[in-house]
């Protein structure tokens, strides 16, 4: 059996470091050793620092409670609990980037659910089961950062979550233009309900940044590691639109696609029913075992009923159809703060584990 890392969590009070520690409750690889936020929560129990604002179904793990939570700023004493961490802080851009880029070069690597290093030419940005090979760029980076251990790797946007999985398979047929629609779930700002009842009842046809984020962040997970970078896919133009709508939890995305080389119905469906990646390969404990799961009914996916599926990190699928304009058109949906965020940086997590990075 392998020896078990310690993983802090650096962003614990907000929603999807919550997620985070509910996951890590009885791991197979990871055991929680350190919890970390703002000089506001520090020097509190997790119990009293996230009162009133425990935003998961489930009760706090009793692991968790009495634990002192660390000012995410005391790198020194951070280094002292952990052998890497699981980032979600919410601060400004710049401040991430610095307060990452701190922890790497103290030898602590980084697994970000933050969107500041996505841009990173050498920062590898995986959804592990398409560009798993984009972690070989680490080297690269510890070369820049001058370290041994230390580095970062990101997650990318929860919203491209819904399409990317679907697209990528069917990349062999010369993928020319993507048109997509996001309908996004309030947990995607933070929210629930009871803390924003504005949405009750309403549309929001803005999320601030999401349509570049979903425009751009597709061309570097399909991209290619260029010397000491990784390099955009040129091939493919991609125009969205992003909107907040009133549920919960789940993704859901409408995509039109136009290809080189028309495929067949039953050639995209045979490809969803069959692909999987290295996470399937590895047998990762968060990984699914059927990563998309196509709907033959006319009214799925549906965002209340399937976003749960594998646990919330599978991918679901329907209305494959043939489009007067683009070639085909279908819906995607994905669990937002699993799949397309906690869970989604903890099965990176895994896979650097698995691949020998995090030692």
């Amino acid at each position: 059996m392998e020896k078990k890392l310690r993983v802090g969590v650096v962003g614990c009070t907000g929603m999807v470091g919550q997620r985070f520690i509910t996951l890590l409750e009885n791991h197979p690889y990871f055991d929680v050793t350190a919890l970390a936020a703002s000089a506001s929560s520090a020097g509190k129990t997790y119990e009293d620092a996230v009162a009133g604002r425990w935003n998961m179904k489930t009760p706090i793990p009793e692991m968790v409670k009495k634990m002192v939570v660390l000012d995410a700023s005391d790198i020194d004493e951070m280094k002292k609990h952990v052998d890497f961490i699981l980032c979600a802080v919410n601060m400004k851009k710049d401040e991430i980037i610095a307060l990452e880029e701190a922890y790497a070069k103290a030898e602590i690597p980084v697994v970000s659910n933050n969107s500041a290093h996505r841009k990173t030419p050498d920062v590898p940005m995986v959804i592990p089961e398409i560009n798993n090979d984009h972690i070989e760029i680490i080297n690269a980076q510890k070369k820049r950062l001058g370290t041994t251990k230390g580095f970062i790797a990101v997650k990318p946007n929860c919203s491209i979550q819904s399409y990317v999985p679907l697209l990528t398979p069917l990349m062999k047929f010369g993928i020319k233009e993507v048109v997509v629609s996001t309908y996004q779930a309030i947990s995607g700002a933070g929210k629930t309900f009871e803390s924003w009842p504005e949405m009750i009842d309403n549309v929001i046809p803005y999320i601030g940044g999401e349509e570049e984020k979903s425009e751009k962040e597709p061309l570097k997970v399909w991209g290619k590691i260029d010397g000491d970078k990784i390099a955009d896919n040129t091939d493919i133009a991609i125009t969205s639109q992003c909107i907040r709508v009133p549920v919960t939890d789940g993704h859901l995305a409408t995509t039109f696609v136009k290809f080189d080389k028309k495929p067949t119905k039953e050639e995209i469906l045979d490809l969803w029913k069959n692909y999987s990646g290295r996470p399937q390969e590895l047998e990762l404990h968060s990984a699914p075992k059927q990563f998309i799961t196509y709907f033959e009914e006319d009214n799925r996916p549906q965002t209340g009923i399937d976003r749960d599926i594998e646990g919330g990190m599978g991918i679901t699928a329907g209305r494959l159809r043939e489009d007067s304009i683009y070639d085909y058109k279908f819906v995607g949906l994905s669990h937002n703060t699993l799949r397309g965020a906690a869970g989604g940086s903890l099965l990176l997590a895994e896979l650097l584990f698995k691949e020998g990075y995090l030692y």
